[in-house]
């Protein structure tokens, strides 16, 4: 398998952009009609998630340290589709259909012998992590609704109880679906570390176009059953650093670090580090958790909590980016900075950290897969 021929044939391919998506699904669900049934009505964010993934895997091919990890969480989460082992075969042939089609003239031999190698190692990693995984977990938990709070027009806190426990780590998410919006999943993170009694609170948030989102915010009242596939991410807090940590949270990006931070509170040995957390909104209305968060800061003593507002000029606290913030207020030698918020707040605020010095292995960022799926 030639990897530089590998990357030159998606990037010739990835220039058709949507019409790639679109002619592998329209050749599956043409070639095996049963299986459009495992899709949402709309394939919208199927596409998008398709070229993504296949980007992802041709830019890591030779990195197998973090390409084989991707591909095993790739095959773990796509229980929750029902996808089996004898699907994979199906898709390959669509796959392989699809670049040929794209690639044109360019298509020989070597590369479709490339490319089927480069598949069939793929599937052989998935079907391998979801088969040792439907050995000890569920394809998807059943979940009931046990509380739901509207914190403002457009966020609310919900409490959820998975019929069978769900194990996961501080900082990681799950996918989400509601009766509402079947098909449709959306990542959401744990608000807390994991509790005695199995209950998790997720911080829900409606965006345009996200109607997984928009489901649970508005309709999806205590009572209301969800299914949340297994979880993911790789966003961790490491016990074993003395480094102070700062914790810059946009808007709802503030749910896996209120995880963190209760684990933090748990640690043993040296104890818990600093952290200084930024939580940043619009407005100050839009300052959702900051009651809770307050009375953490008070409860705990190494942490600090600045909250910010960035389109109120009448709020009488800290204005500006969550990134403007932090240059101003944090001194950033001997710290690890956790970021978790819109893709736009991510990236302005990692460039920002790295403008004022800071070097990128000291920046963490969530990276667990696509928000609307």
């Amino acid at each position: 398998m030639d990897e530089r021929r590998l990357k030159d044939s998606f990037a010739r391919v990835a220039a058709y952009g949507d019409e790639v998506a679109l002619f592998f699904y329209s050749h599956l669900f043409l070639a095996h009609p049963e299986v459009r049934a495992m899709f949402p009505v709309s394939m919208l964010a199927q596409r998008d998630k398709l070229l993504g993934a296949l980007g992802r895997i041709v830019a890591e091919v030779a990195n197998h340290d973090t390409l084989v990890p991707f591909l095993r969480g790739l095959g773990r989460d796509h229980r929750k589709f029902s996808v089996l082992a004898e699907h994979y075969p199906a898709v390959g042939a669509s796959l392989l259909a699809t670049l040929a089609h794209f690639s044109g003239t360019a298509w020989d031999e070597d590369l479709a012998r490339d490319w089927t190698e480069a598949y069939t190692a793929v599937a052989l990693v998935m079907t391998e992590a979801a088969a040792e995984d439907a050995t000890r977990n569920p394809a998807a938990w059943e979940a009931t609704v046990v509380a739901h709070e509207r914190r403002t027009a457009e966020i609310a806190v919900l409490k959820v109880l998975p019929d069978v426990p769900l194990g996961y780590l501080p900082g990681q998410s799950v996918a989400v679906e509601c009766p509402a919006r079947p098909r449709l999943w959306r990542y959401y993170s744990m608000a807390n570390a994991p509790r005695p009694d199995g209950t998790l609170d997720f911080h829900v948030r409606v965006i345009d176009g996200g109607p997984v989102s928009s489901a649970l915010a508005r309709t999806a009242l205590v009572g209301s059953r969800l299914r949340l596939g297994p979880p993911v991410g790789a966003l961790r807090l490491d016990a074993s650093s003395r480094r102070d940590v700062v914790l810059a949270a946009g808007s709802t990006g503030l749910a896996p670090f209120k995880a963190l931070v209760e684990q933090a509170a748990g640690l043993a040995g040296h104890g818990p580090p600093r952290m200084h957390l930024v939580f940043g909104a619009r407005t100050a209305a839009e300052l959702y958790d900051l009651g809770d968060l307050e009375k953490m800061a008070a409860r705990w003593p190494w942490l600090t909590v600045t909250p910010a507002v960035s389109e109120d000029h009448a709020y009488r606290g800290e204005t500006g980016t969550v990134a403007d913030v932090i240059g101003r207020q944090v001194p950033l030698a001997d710290q690890d900075v956790y970021i978790c918020g819109s893709p736009a707040m991510v990236a302005a605020t990692a460039d920002r950290l790295r403008s004022l010095g800071m070097t990128q292995d000291h920046i963490f960022v969530e990276d667990f897969g696509w928000s609307e799926s």
